[in-house]
């Protein structure tokens, strides 16, 4: 295969395989090959596959893949074993069984192998794939399983989970369980064999191979294979039948007898230690006569252990020791408990068990009880060091820092000390020590350092007392009426010293002035756990571990089942429901029945008195609040009361002598007078205390007192506590009902409520007064929003005056809106609202909840920039508006009222809508929260109902309001159509002041109403419809008609021009809403169209424009508006349109286009009709309108009609000279007149586009005559440009100009011939001149009498065709133009006065901000461009002197003074933009005019910088490098050029090398372009660059290597990937295409390679050169390599070539340019010109010049240029060769 580093073959990329070149063996020849070590005839074992030539008849039964793939198992390599085992199983799945089957034989011993393989992926896999043979080759495996059973219980077993999972897995599969065992005993000996090998005799050596396994994986396989058969031992003990574990006891004695089997519980790897711990168990429970018989090593290794704390340890450790002790009577004989193993244990104990408690102490209690009196003597000693050693852990670090180690502890202690007090019963001296030492050394201690720990408060621990206590109460006697055991008299003492020791405990933390609150609160705790043991049990629940225990005595057991103690007793009782609390107390009996707890209570009741009444202490004030929360009995009362009585004796007597409530006269004299107390911030436990003591008392006495205390004047805050206590439960509530409903509460309320919204409405400033009322508003929303079986909490007539009173507020926050801060009040009141309106039924029953509700509502649906509330606040509106319609809805039935909230809210938004002057935010606001409304109700309200209907009628608009906001709206939609002839308007038109006024930035009424309609009608139209199945009034009409109106809006967005900005947000807000589309769906198409035709024949006007509209989206409509049946449907006969007036021309004009050709006949008959009558008819303008909209619409006509036509209008020019408008003042002329004008013009030019054969000699005079005068009345008008009409009449004369000189440019076929002969003549000799002597001076006039672009009364439009006619202007009429001369006193020029003038006068309109003139300016200024060189001549004059600076010369003076004006504003407007980046100019604005006037101005010095011969263009470049212009074009050109420059419109499938760029294609600077305009500057800046870089590469080089970095990286990037392919594509295609012939050189391109070979040959010299264009050509330097050469030296060969390279970079201009100054400089070498001893050439490089300056001193001469610079780089004036002074 080659040798391990040898360079692989090129080409091959895939690696050697064994396996791969066995599968193409096997193809190729059907058998495989045998190969060394794959056995042979004479092998025997089963491991290795045997090759197929001719070996026995079985290996025939082995499918050829199947051996590739077990020969692939046995590989080292890991990912091959992985593939191959997945492969292996996933062959197993797909094969047939006969075919897996033959692999059997081969499998056992490669699964023995791979099963232990050291990754763990490859033993998960080994398992998934023996499942897999297993279910295919089922009872097959049997003869086998001998040879498996072993690795397979191990892998069973397996340290990772997974792989036991899928081994257990397989498992299953073969053999169901009740064959498991069966299975397992056919095996055991084998299995027990392998289990024995790895335990006993296999090392980590012996199990890998150390030469290729690293040590770390040997003992890691060694570790895993020791536990796995450990853990293997103990599967197959727990797993055979007791039989079988007979059978194998000789087997297994011989395992235990062997050394090295205990030492493993010693080992240092805590799986090992845990899997022997686990093997020790199984053999104590299943083997116990063998473990016996090896108790002098068992012993010791268990118990002796018993400190291994690890985690994977601990708890096999305890099992084992647990089955020691039970299983071996005389462990203890074998080691030494006081040494070995006690010591270890207390060590344990006292540091909490070292984070393992929760695994280790629930054994302690199993352990003390198998523990024998020996190991225990002394006992007494015992049980101290036993519980002290385990309290002490209770300290420890971990067990303080969690609560499960911590419960798990205290459990442990708890039952332990149960335990073992039932031990230690008896009356004997030692006995009665233990006892004492249990209950006073160790049970109250630990209480006493519970009650200052919060952890040990919250634990089990006082409910374990507590049940321990209850416990002893039974064996006492005292819960059962007499013991059973006995013991009464021990339990009876044990009980009298726990109660004495706790109330003494308890005594102390209470008798101190200066208590520990949380020692109290823990006293507290304690206290009531007694009492409701349930309470602090159900939060400690947890399932505890199961421990079997087997207790000596049989009596224990039946105490411990009796009183279900320290076993499972506790959790049984733990389990057990709350009882219902009724009142605050228990309904059951407390445990505890001694009444030990209650004196314990009263004592510390009674002292606690001492220290409130003398001290005034709050602690123990709180203190007695926790006290009476389980203990409100009248003793505990009475105690409270009588202190200093302190018989309990005589406290009875007083309570039976009939006297007043104790609870009462408590409240009465006590607690009432610490409510009152001003200042105290402990209320909320004065409130508990309050609601304890009424606990025991009647109804009547609970009104009673509460009605005192709310009289009492007490702060919000308690009052709220105590509604909120006596809503809490029901039995509270039923008790405080009468109170609740009472006068004293509601008068208190509403009294609340009117200080409340008085400080609110008064309170503005910074900070918000009604913060500090916080408790009150919750207080009024309690009271309105809680109720009890659908009554309110309160009185009714209180609810409606609390109700009314924050109506009357809202209504004056919401006037008082703009003059403080009333957003704290309002957010409490929707609060309250809020919650009023979802919590009470019927709440909307009250006339003043309804009129909140309105009020909420008009809240929300204003502005916030109005209402100046918080997102929060409003919110909140929100809500409670929902929740008020919601329940209003639910109560209100099937029709809308008047007066209601919902015919209100409707009069109130129509109101809005029609008077009010609303912005897009404010209209957008209101519709969003009438839909939210609408959507409400119809959520409610069935499908049937009418309410939605009735509420969106309220809303509606009357037609006569219909019609006064339609004639309201703003008349400036007029100019778009009239101006694009889409329509014709005859009526007279508006004062110059209604143009010149903007539109409101407040939105018409008329769109807020379509608007908000539009929005809200799809969710009534399913009600609509239902209603009139129902045989209800239907909406349709109304609907139709609100269709039409939103898209009349609609369309007047449109006319418009989506301008002002309100508009195009108005517009952009209803493309959010799909409107109106979304709404025009709701209602047949044909009933639509028949509404928008019947307002566009009576209206006309922007009606028209809607139906022509309507019918080209619609898509049914499109269909239908080319079936002539379908438009005559609309209109019947076409003589309704006749005679015609606005209204119909409008209309006419919509369906011309869709009348059939008969009727479109029919029509231009009549038009005509009407112009040859014109004498009868006074409508001959609608007449020739009409017959346009005939002729537009390709109605065939005539050409004598079109010649009975044009005769009239020639009589009309003798006999109505007036109705041409010659030389008339266009000022005082009407609409109908100037729209007269329009149509002869329209006229006239669809004369000469498409019948210009039927015009003679008199017909072309009088026509071109006609243009003529009205172009010069338009010049004279100028001022009168405003109007709409006069732009349109001077934009339909421009367009007839085009359209002549595009026709006599080039006409049409054949039209030429029959044209008069005299008449192109006249049009180049006498109408071009005239045409454009009036045009040129046009734009500047226009610019004089209008100098703001922004201004509304602007004529762009006349600019726009006005452009499109100059930049059609012959270059001849630009030179020999007739404006008025200008000229500038400090230009240098040698420019003709013509020229100069036609400069100076149109550069400056370049910066105009007016698209259509810079363009046309531009146009015109591009065609003289090529001319201007000309007039610099040689440059003679601006040359220095030859001791001076190189000369430069100044491109044309006007065009760098604008381009210098552009280059400061573009700086200011380009300014934070990094270059690389991309700004996005706003198209049409100031910035976006000046930008374009910049990049024009570059792009015709450009142009003139290309048109000029090589010398001038040294100079222009010089002067270029002098002023920097260029450097500063470059770097706003990078900020200009997007970062991807892809041409706009291409499919996302395009490929990227055929993608189209900005560079690839060309920009159409057209004048009257509308769209792409958001392109044109990116475009228009890419089209500069390439240009800048492909006339001026030189210098563009220069700027590039001069940059920083960071600009130098982006600009060759960019270059190089979009502009140097297509640079680099035409200069070779310019080579390929050159006409330029050079005499003895030749030069030929390469595209591919981006060559160029230049071959030079004179006489016996032959010189070829081969120029190579780099990647990011032209910024890279041109590489110039040698070709062959003859008869040239070598150093003259180099000179050349440095020369041809020079010129190639530093000249601006193309390669051709280039080799053609390079072979000038050669032909001059052979003319015996010598070359400059500096530069080493004969030409220049830069000016082009041949040396003439010579040294007297060597003759030798220099140019001029080079002595420059020499001079002035060496500080001196020597010649540079002979160093003597140059004269």
């Amino acid at each position: 295969m080659g040798g391990k580093n040898k360079q692989r073959t090129k080409g091959n990329v895939r690696p050697s395989s064994s396996g791969r070149a066995a599968e193409l063996l096997a193809r190729e020849s059907g058998v495989l090959p045998g190969f060394v070590g794959f056995g042979n005839s004479a092998t025997t074992e089963l491991g290795y596959v045997p090759a197929v030539h001719g070996a026995e008849e079985i290996d025939n039964l082995v499918d050829g893949d199947f051996r590739l793939v077990l020969r692939k198992l046995s590989k080292r390599d890991t990912v091959t074993k992985l593939k191959a085992v997945q492969e292996f199983g996933a062959m197993c799945q797909e094969r047939e069984a006969d075919v897996v089957k033959g692999v059997l034989p081969y499998w056992p011993r490669i699964y023995c192998k791979i099963s232990v393989d050291h990754d763990r992926r490859v033993r998960e896999a080994t398992q998934q794939a023996f499942e897999q043979l297993v279910l295919k080759v089922r009872r097959s495996l049997a003869p086998f399983l001998k040879s498996l059973m072993g690795h397979w219980l191990l892998a069973q077993c397996d340290t990772y989970p997974p792989a036991a999972s899928a081994a257990c897995q397989a498992f299953h599969a073969a053999f169901p369980p009740s064959k498991q065992p069966e299975a397992l005993s056919f095996c055991r000996d084998e299995v027990l064999n392998v289990l024995q090998d790895n335990l006993l005799k296999e090392t980590a050596e012996t199990l890998s191979d150390p030469q290729y396994v690293p040590e770390e994986e040997r003992e890691a396989k060694f570790l895993r294979m020791v536990t796995s058969s450990l853990l293997g031992v103990k599967r197959l003990l727990s797993s055979l039948p007791q039989a079988d574990r007979q059978a194998l006891e000789d087997r297994l004695a011989h395992l235990i007898a062997q050394a090295k089997f205990w030492k493993y519980s010693k080992h240092k790897n805590s799986q090992v230690r845990g899997a022997f711990f686990e093997v020790v168990s199984a053999l104590c429970e299943h083997t116990p006569e063998l473990v016996k018989a090896e108790a002098p090593r068992a012993c010791p290794a268990v118990l002796l252990s018993i400190d291994d704390t690890d985690p994977v340890v601990l708890p096999p450790l305890w099992e084992a020791v647990l089955h020691v002790l039970s299983s071996i009577p005389d462990c203890w004989t074998q080691v030494n408990a006081r040494k070995g193993v006690l010591p270890k244990l207390w060590g344990l104990l006292r540091e909490g068990g070292r984070g393992m408690a929760t695994a280790l102490h629930p054994n302690l209690l199993p352990l003390i009880s198998k523990l024998p009196s020996e190991v225990t003597e002394p006992p007494l000693d015992f049980y101290t060091t036993f519980f002290t050693s385990l309290i002490q852990g209770l300290s420890s670090e971990r067990a303080v820092s969690s609560p499960s180690e911590n419960a798990a502890v205290v459990c442990a202690a708890v039952e332990c000390l149960r335990y073992s007090l039932l031990q230690n019963t008896g009356e004997e001296e030692q006995q009665r020590r233990i006892q004492t030492m249990l209950t006073s050394e160790q049970l109250l201690p630990l209480l006493d350092s519970a009650l200052e720990s919060p952890a040990l408060q919250s634990g089990p621990l006082f409910s374990l007392v507590t049940d321990m206590l209850v416990s002893w109460e039974k064996r006492a006697g005292v819960a059962c009426g007499g013991g059973s055991n006995g013991d009464e008299a021990t339990f009876h003492r044990l009980l009298a010293d726990f109660w004495e020791g706790l109330g003494t405990l308890c005594a102390r933390y209470v008798d101190c002035e200066e208590a520990d609150l949380k020692a109290l609160e823990g006293v507290a705790s304690l206290l009531q756990v007694m009492q409701h043991p349930e309470r602090g049990a159900r939060k400690h629940t947890k399932k505890k571990k199961a421990v079997k225990i087997c207790l000596s005595e049989p009596e224990e057991k039946e105490e411990e089942a009796e009183e279900e103690g320290c076993q499972g007793g506790v959790a049984d009782k733990r389990a057990q429901p709350e009882v219902t609390e009724l009142g605050g107390q228990e309904k059951a009996a407390p445990p505890l029945r001694s009444g030990h707890l209650e004196d314990l209570v009263c004592q510390l009741a009674e002292l606690d008195m001492v220290y409130v009444n003398e001290k005034d202490s709050e602690r123990h004030l709180l203190f007695l609040s926790l006290l009476l929360r389980s203990f409100s009995t009248p003793r505990v009362f009475g105690v409270l009361l009588r202190p200093e009585e302190a018989g309990v004796e005589e406290r009875e007597r007083g309570e039976e002598s009939g006297g007043a409530n104790p609870a009462v006269r408590f409240l009465l004299e006590r607690v009432v007078s610490w409510l009152g107390q001003e200042g105290r911030r402990d209320s909320p436990f004065l409130v508990e205390m309050v609601f304890s003591s009424l606990s025991c008392c009647t109804r009547q006495e609970t009104t009673r007192i509460l009605n005192h205390i709310t009289a009492m004047d007490l702060q919000w805050g308690i009052l709220l506590q105590i509604i909120q206590k006596a809503c809490s439960t029901p039995a509270t509530l039923q008790a405080c009902a009468d109170w609740l409903k009472g006068s004293v509460l509601g008068e208190r309320l509403l009294g609340l409520a009117e200080e409340l919204c008085k400080v609110g409405i008064k309170g503005s400033g910074p900070a918000p007064v009604p913060v500090k009322h916080a408790s009150s508003w919750a207080l009024i929303s309690l009271v309105l929003s809680k109720h009890h079986n659908n009554a309110a909490l309160i009185g009714e007539v209180y609810v409606e005056r609390i109700l009314a009173k924050l109506h009357a507020t809202l209504s004056e926050a919401k006037g008082l809106s703009d003059a403080g801060n009333m957003e704290p009040l309002v957010s409490f009141v929707c609060d309250v609202a809020s919650t009023f309106f979802s919590s009470v039924r019927d709440c909307l029953l009250l006339a003043s909840a309804e009129e909140l509700l309105l009020t909420v509502f008009q809240l929300t649906a204003q502005d916030q920039a109005h209402t100046h509330l918080s997102d929060s606040s409003l919110g909140k509106l929100k809500k409670a508006c929902v929740a008020g319609v919601h329940s209003l809805l639910h109560r209100c039935g099937s029709e809308v009222r008047e007066g209601s909230f919902l015919h209100s809210s409707a009069l109130w938004v129509k109101s809005q809508l029609l008077t009010s002057s609303l912005g897009v935010k404010s209209l957008q606001v209101l519709v969003l929260e009438v839909q939210s409304l609408v959507d409400t109700v119809n959520s409610v309200c069935r499908q049937d109902s009418p309410v939605p209907s009735q509420f969106l009628s309220f809303l509606t608009p009357s037609e006569s309001e219909w019609s006064r906001i339609r004639q309201a709206l703003p008349p400036q939609w007029v100019k778009t159509p009239l101006l694009s002839g889409r329509l014709r308007v005859l009526r007279d038109y508006p004062c110059v002041d209604v143009w010149r006024v903007k539109v409101s930035a407040r939105l018409p009424a008329h769109l807020c109403v379509c608007a908000l309609l539009g929005k809200v009608l799809p969710s009534a139209a399913l009600t609509s419809d239902d209603q009139q199945g129902a045989g209800s009034p239907s909406l349709l009409p109304n609907l139709r008609h609100t269709v039409a109106e939103l898209l009349y809006a609609v369309q007047w967005c449109k006319e418009m021009e989506y301008s002002p900005g309100m508009v195009s947000d108005y517009h952009s807000l209803l493309a959010d809403w799909s409107l109106p589309h979304g709404t025009a769906c709701l209602t047949p198409a044909s009933e639509l169209l028949d509404t928008l035709y019947s307002r566009s024949a009576e209206e006309g006007g922007l009606w028209s424009l809607t139906l022509q509209d309507y019918m080209r989206k619609t898509t049914e409509m499109a269909a239908a508006s080319h079936d002539a049946s379908a438009v005559r449907r609309l209109y019947g006969s076409l003589d309704s349109w006749f005679p015609l007036s606005e209204s119909t021309l409008s209309t006419l004009q919509v369906l011309c286009p869709a009348l059939s050709t008969e009727e479109k006949e029919t029509l231009l008959a009549m038009a005509t009709a009407g112009i040859l009558n014109w004498q009868e008819d006074d409508r001959v303008c609608g007449c020739v309108a009409a017959l346009l909209c005939c002729l537009r619409a390709e109605t065939p006509v005539d050409e004598g009609v079109l010649h009975a036509v044009l005769a009239t209008m020639m009589e009309w020019r003798n006999s109505k000279e007036d109705w041409f408008l010659f030389n008339s003042d266009l000022s005082k002329v009407t609409a109908a007149q100037l729209t007269l004008g329009v149509e002869m013009v329209r006229f006239l030019s669809w004369l000469v586009t498409r019948s210009p054969t039927i015009l003679g000699a008199s017909q072309w005079d009088f026509l071109l005559c006609s243009m003529l005068a009205w172009l010069e009345t338009a010049s004279e008008n100028v001022g009168s440009m405003w109007n709409p009409w006069v732009q349109l009449f001077v934009c339909e004369n421009a367009k007839l100009i085009v359209k002549l000189s595009q026709f006599f440019t080039a006409p049409p076929a054949g039209v030429a011939d029959q044209l008069p002969s005299e008449l192109v003549g006249e049009w180049t000799d006498f109408f071009t001149e005239g045409i454009y002597s009036l045009l040129l001076p046009l734009p500047v006039k226009i610019t004089d009498a209008f100098p703001e672009p922004d201004d509304p009364l602007f004529p762009l439009a006349v600019l726009r065709s006005v452009g499109v006619a100059l930049s059609l202007v012959p270059v001849q009429q630009l030179s020999k133009n007739s404006l008025a001369p200008r000229f500038v006193a400090s230009q240098q020029t040698g420019l003709p006065e013509a020229l100069q003038t036609l400069l100076n006068t149109l550069c400056p309109l370049l910066l105009f901000k007016a698209r259509p003139l810079q363009l046309a300016v531009y146009h015109m200024l591009d065609k003289v461009m090529p001319q201007l060189p000309e007039c610099d001549g040689d440059g003679e004059s601006s040359k220095a002197e030859d001791d001076q600076e190189e000369p430069c010369l100044s491109p044309p003076a006007a065009l760098m003074s604008m381009l210098c004006a552009c280059e400061d504003l573009c700086e200011g407007i380009l300014a934070g933009v990094m270059v690389g980046e991309f700004a996005v100019v706003q198209p049409l604005s100031v910035e976006y005019s000046c930008i374009l006037g910049y990049l024009l101005a570059w792009k015709l010095l450009l142009t003139f910088f290309r048109s000029s011969p090589s010398h001038l263009r040294v100079q222009y470049s010089l002067y270029l490098k002098k002023t920097r212009s260029l450097h500063k074009l470059l770097l706003h050109l990078f900020r200009l050029m997007p970062e991807n420059p892809a041409y706009p419109g291409q499919g996302a499938e395009t490929v990227a090398k055929e993608s189209k760029t900005f560079f690839t294609e060309g920009l159409s600077l057209d004048v009257d372009k509308s769209e792409g305009v958001q392109w044109e500057l990116p475009h228009l800046a890419c089209g500069v660059y390439y240009s800048a870089v492909q006339d001026l590469p030189a210098m563009v080089r220069l700027w590039w290597t001069s940059q920083e970095k960071r600009v130098c990286t982006a600009v060759d990037k960019f270059t190089s990937r979009y502009v140097s392919p297509v640079l680099s594509a035409q200069e070779i295609s310019s080579v390929h295409s050159s006409t330029q012939t050079f005499d003895s050189m030749t030069v030929k391109a390469r595209s591919a390679a981006r060559e160029v070979i230049a071959t030079y040959s004179v006489d016996d010299i032959y010189i070829e050169l081969v120029i190579q264009l780099p990647q990011n050509y032209p910024l890279g330097s041109i590489t110039v390599e040698s070709g062959r050469r003859v008869g040239v030296a070598v150093q003259q060969w180099r000179n050349w070539m440095l020369q041809l390279s020079t010129y190639l970079t530093h000249q601006n201009g193309s390669i051709m340019e280039g080799l053609a100054l390079w072979k000038n400089n050669v032909d001059k070498r052979f003319e015996g010109v010598e070359d400059c001893m500096i530069c080493f050439s004969v030409i220049h490089g830069s000016n082009y010049s041949l040396p003439k300056k010579a040294c007297r001193t060597c003759k030798k001469k220099f140019h001029s240029a080079c002595l420059y610079k020499w001079f002035t780089s060496s500080n001196k004036s020597t010649c540079p060769l002979c160093r003597e002074t140059f004269f």
